[in-house]
């Protein structure tokens, strides 16, 4: 169970990272109350040629930490509710970042339930980016936090996840992105319970 460290995130390739990310696990300590879960679906986004990427041509307060050093944690309000967890990778000033969209769940499992105002372990509890979320605590406090040595941050656990297990898709809710959102730069762990479903922009 090693922490990922900065040079896992520095890596020039996003939709690479955003592959390798899956069967890793993320780790939250807030409060004091410890969950992990096991990354089963991201999303890929450029910073320099993806029109889908919030840092394409936009460096603006809210994205400014894009512009980091990769390694950082990005969170934003989709719809002015939901929190959205995303890592950002590369050099500084490349603005990539790989959205998490689904987890499982495996360790603090008590209290993520309690936190999803659910009774038991099921898909629709971490099957959607604001889900995670909820799930696993993290919030708008949590923007720019650097994942390799701070409260959260992600473990390798030793699981590779083979070619064939995993599911290529387009994005969610990037219509607006044109030939860009065609990009199956949406990643998924083929049978896994937790992921989302063909298409829907679940959050």
């Amino acid at each position: 169970m090693n922490k990922l460290k900065r040079e896992f995130y520095t890596r020039n390739d996003v939709v690479e990272i955003s592959r390798d990310l899956l069967g890793k696990v993320l780790v939250t300590k807030v409060n004091g109350i410890i969950t992990k879960a096991k990354i089963v679906e991201t999303e890929a986004y450029c910073g320099r040629n993806d029109r889908a990427a919030h840092s394409f041509q936009k460096r603006t307060p809210r994205t400014e930490v894009m512009y980091d050093t990769g390694g950082k944690v990005y969170t934003y309000l989709c719809y002015g509710i939901h929190t959205l967890f995303n890592i950002v990778t590369n050099e500084k000033d490349l603005a990539d970042a790989v959205l998490v969209r689904a987890v499982e769940p495996i360790e603090g499992i008590d209290a993520v339930l309690k936190r999803r105002n659910q009774s038991t372990l099921k898909r629709m509890v971490s099957d959607g980016p604001g889900k995670v979320s909820k799930a696993m605590d993290i919030s708008l406090d949590h923007y720019g936090l650097d994942l390799v040595d701070n409260d959260i941050f992600i473990e390798d656990h030793g699981v590779d996840i083979n070619e064939k297990e995993i599911i290529e898709s387009h994005r969610v809710g990037v219509d607006y992105a044109g030939e860009d959102a065609l990009r199956n730069w949406r990643f998924r762990v083929k049978g896994n319970p937790f992921i989302g479903k063909d298409y829907v922009a679940k959050i």
